[in-house]
């Protein structure tokens, strides 16, 4: 059974308490009232707008949404349905692979892999995507979906602590032309060090990272929780760090694009 997906980025965030609102306008001015109805619209519809009008997802990447929809994610293990990158994202970082003409990719968090698939589908016949997930449950939805698709076979899937895998990959001096990281959150600094002091980011390589809006907490919550203040935190370091120059991307929960400066 297919659940509604509950908002959990800025903007659906908005446009589903800007309906509550619209609800409530009982005795209020009509000018006021219409306004909001107008707001309404203006936010609710945005994202709708963005799919209708972005290439269609394949038919593989539809069923695996639906899958990990249907899927039943027990809240102690901290997954849902919420965390699918999505059809408009899922776009987006097949054009970054093309616009990159990356041939090795590494996608930190990788959830049930519609991620991965996505930037799989976009890689020549002899590109590779190593994926690492901590999650045995994620991972074997994962591994199921993915394998049945006909870009499946470019992926490798690394059960286990990301970090683990970094340092493996470190050590066999295997580099990547570009890097996604959507994993833990409290992670985020660790992973971009590593990524950039190991070599595991090639000389013209892109990092693009995941959830940086992280539902508006970093500038709209007086109370932020644990994954606010990391990204905060996070953000903030991206900002002042000399080796990297980044762009921050208001595409469903934030999506930062970092490159390395020369002579960093």
């Amino acid at each position: 059974m297919i659940t509604a997906a509950r908002p959990v980025t800025p903007m659906s965030l908005l446009a589903d308490r800007l309906d509550g609102l619209a609800t409530a306008l009982v005795g209020v001015d009509a000018a006021i009232a219409d306004q909001v109805r107008e707001l309404c619209l203006l936010a609710g519809g945005l994202d709708p707008y963005l799919s209708r009008w972005s290439t269609p997802e394949s038919e593989a990447l539809r069923l695996l949404d639906q899958r990990t929809r249907e899927a039943e994610w027990s809240p102690r293990s901290g997954l849902e349905q919420e965390m699918l990158s999505g059809h408009v994202e899922g776009q987006f970082l097949q054009m970054l692979v093309h616009a990159t003409q990356a041939t090795r990719v590494l996608e930190i968090g990788m959830f049930t892999g519609y991620s991965a698939l996505a930037m799989a589908e976009a890689l020549p016949e002899d590109g590779t995507l190593m994926a690492c997930e901590i999650d045995a449950a994620a991972a074997r939805l994962a591994r199921e979906l993915v394998s049945a698709s006909a870009s499946g076979h470019k992926i490798d899937i690394a059960l286990g602590p990301a970090e683990h895998t970094l340092d493996r990959l470190s050590l066999a001096d295997a580099q990547f032309d570009l890097i996604f990281i959507d994993a833990d959150k409290s992670g985020y600094v660790e992973y971009l060090d590593t990524v950039l002091d190991t070599g595991l980011l090639a000389r013209a390589g892109l990092i693009v990272v995941d959830n940086t809006m992280m539902q508006g907490q970093p500038w709209a919550s007086a109370t932020p929780n644990a994954n606010g203040v990391a990204i905060a935190e996070f953000n903030q370091f991206v900002a002042t760090d000399p080796r990297v120059a980044q762009v921050l991307i208001p595409l469903r929960d934030g999506v930062t694009l970092i490159r390395r400066v020369d002579g960093s």
